[in-house]
């Protein structure tokens, strides 16, 4: 570690005969070889909010809330954060503040498993690859919002098919009729039974001008992955800007992202504050808050509710790609995560419930709209916010304010996010090359975005979405688990759970409260829990598919590909380390599960100075250059 590191002294009046042990003291670091620190604390608390608080909170939690018992979902959902999704943030933020480093190079605390590090940080490059792809989608519907009548109000002549339905159902609907695609109501009692079949088959087949706006004009979608297309010029640029947008503001790190955060981690709830209050105006609102809260209590007996719950948690606070462990590494030394990991985690879920009576409120409105239960209206993940949302809010007075705002809140939740994915990504790469931080730090950043940029493109085509869906589904379900079950099992197991508890204490002055109880969890729940998530995710698995498109066979072994290509770096790390040490395979081992001697913050001492300090006090330590050597 390069500089000189200075530290605070403390003073004891006992006599160091009384005294059994130094104390942790309070580190006051230098440069750390030109790495950052957050300005304030409170910057580390909203940059983890904005990570943690993405997209999945507006557009998959409610879904899942209905899905699996309305009110009732909330109980597994509350004893997941409590068993896994907390103790989880804690650990990380406990490994990332006291390492002090990346997700890589933190793995000083057990060399051997330094591939969970190089997992991590693939697993957090695909995931910002794509990412900055749905964003780019938010900022182009910001951009056509800004027109007297929205685009999407109407079937256009430009991207029209001949399934789009402009005419209003609700009358016939309420009366039990269909409509069909020339408008005309049709009842039961006036046709044949083949007739009305017919007649279902014909409109389910019908789309929404908020629909084909979407697929046919915003990504002009071709039939599948074996017809790419070229190149959607309008997401192109979109995509340009919102890594432009990235490259800003983390242009010199920590510093204007700590900036940044005060904005991306509070607008959202703004947003949907007003959106709330104005969702509580319209004719249908209630009926949507009902659907989706009224507790079914019968499902709380079904494991799939909790295997849902505890998805939920785990990917919504988003562990294991390495974010965590990067924003905790740039926290003072003693700062106090334990409170941190607390704020973050609850904070996160209050806004997956909150944001549930904004999602289901409009849905409620446009279930009144269409005269058809809310079930037939609830949908999850982008066919909630680009194709529902926007149907909606086209019908409301002063609809292009309420879809900027609602486009604005989505880009700024997905930036709060995106921010800390290349956050990671450049942590990573400037810990295992310092000389490019510094005035070389924008450089490396230019790097790292252009390259993703690129990749990017892929999905910027008119078979993107497909490249898109893929890269969601592989890259980051059944790696992140794997990932975080050897991530939990090397610190507890090899490090040893009681070296971990007593790193915090020398971080935080005090063990975690109560003590054997995060012990337990840690060492045993939490490996438990995260093991059964993976049982459960490998046996609900379904293969990737978008809409009615199934994914062909070769598509489903790339994907499968793509998700081992982190996982595998594990072992592919540990053997390449044993190969380049030196002795018997044991001898090996043995050496490389120790962890290094940076790993730990300088040796405390606990010596008696002289006169020149004041005859009595005892003096502690933590390490000190030369000046106060001399000086002791």
């Amino acid at each position: 570690m390069s500089g000189k590191s200075k530290y605070n002294i403390t003073f004891d009046d006992r006599d160091l005969d009384e005294q059994e042990e130094c104390e942790a003291v309070e580190v006051r670091e230098g440069d750390n070889g030109g790495r950052q620190k957050w300005g304030r604390q409170i910057e580390f608390i909203l940059s983890s909010l904005s990570y943690a608080v993405g997209l999945g909170n507006i557009w998959r939690f409610p879904y899942l809330c209905y899905r699996n018992g309305g009110g009732a979902f909330l109980i597994p959902y509350a004893i997941m954060l409590i068993v896994c999704g907390m103790p989880l943030m804690f650990f990380e933020l406990c490994l990332g503040q006291f390492g002090r480093e990346g997700p890589i190079t933190v793995w000083k605390i057990c060399p051997l498993f330094q591939g969970i590090g190089y997992a991590m940080f693939m697993i957090s490059f695909y995931i910002g690859c794509y990412y900055n792809v749905v964003l780019s989608w938010a900022i182009y519907y910001i951009y056509s919002s800004f027109t007297h009548t929205l685009p999407w109000t109407s079937c256009g002549e430009e991207w029209r098919s001949e399934y789009c339905k402009e005419f209003n159902s609700r009358n016939c609907s309420l009366n039990g009729g269909i409509m069909n695609v020339t408008g005309e109501c049709i009842f039961r009692n006036m046709t044949t039974e083949e007739e009305w079949d017919t007649l279902n088959t014909t409109t389910s087949l019908l789309k929404s001008p908020a629909h084909e706006y979407f697929h046919n004009h915003v990504l002009d979608i071709t039939d599948g992955l074996h017809d790419m297309g070229g190149l959607q010029g309008n997401i192109v640029l979109a995509l340009m800007v919102a890594w432009i947008i990235v490259y800003l503001v983390l242009i010199k790190g920590v510093e204007t992202f700590g900036k940044a955060v005060y904005f991306t981690a509070t607008f959202p709830y703004l947003i949907l504050i007003v959106l709330l209050v104005r969702a509580a105006t319209l004719p249908g609102y209630m009926n949507g808050i009902n659907f989706y809260l009224t507790p079914q209590w019968d499902k709380l007996f079904k494991a799939s509710v909790w295997g849902d719950a505890a998805i939920q948690i785990f990917f919504s606070l988003s562990p294991c790609w390495g974010g965590l462990i990067t924003l905790s590494s740039y926290n003072k030394f003693n700062n106090n995560c334990y409170r941190d990991a607390f704020v973050v985690s609850i904070g996160n879920c209050l806004t997956s419930f909150f944001a549930g009576f904004v999602i289901f409120g409009i849905i409620g409105f446009m279930a009144h709209e269409l005269g058809l239960p809310v079930e037939k209206v609830a949908v999850q993940g982008a066919g909630l916010a680009f194709v529902a949302y926007p149907e909606a809010v086209a019908r409301l007075p002063l609809s292009p304010v309420w879809s900027i705002l609602f486009f604005a809140m989505l880009l700024t939740l997905g930036l709060g996010t995106q921010f800390t994915i290349l956050t990671t990504i450049i942590t990573t790469i400037t810990d295992d090359f310092p000389a490019l931080r510094g005035k070389n730090f924008k450089w490396a950043l230019l790097g790292a975005c252009l390259v993703m940029y690129i990749i990017g493109l892929s999905m910027a085509t008119k078979g993107g979405m497909y490249v898109l869906q893929m890269m969601d589904f592989y890259s980051s379900t059944f790696s992140a688990l794997m990932v975080g079950m050897a991530e939990v099992l090397v610190v507890t197991w090899i490090y040893g759970i009681d070296n971990f508890l007593d790193d915090i204490k020398k971080m935080l002055g005090f063990y975690p409260y109560p003590r054997l109880l995060w012990k337990y969890v840690w060492k045993f729940v939490m490996p438990l829990v995260v093991v059964l998530i993976l049982i459960f995710t490998w046996l609900d698995f379904t293969p990737a598919r978008y809409g009615d498109y199934e994914f062909p066979f070769w598509a489903n072994a790339i994907g499968w590909a793509l998700s081992f290509s982190s996982v595998l770096l594990i072992p592919a790390v540990a053997v390449f380390k044993i190969l380049r040490e030196k002795g018997s395979f044991m001898e090996r081992v043995r050496k490389l599960i120790r962890p290094l001697p940076e790993w730990a913050p300088p040796a405390e001492v606990c010596i008696r100075p002289n006169d020149s300090f004041g005859a009595k006090p005892l003096l502690k330590v933590t390490s000190f250059d030369e000046e106060t050597a001399h000086k002791i």
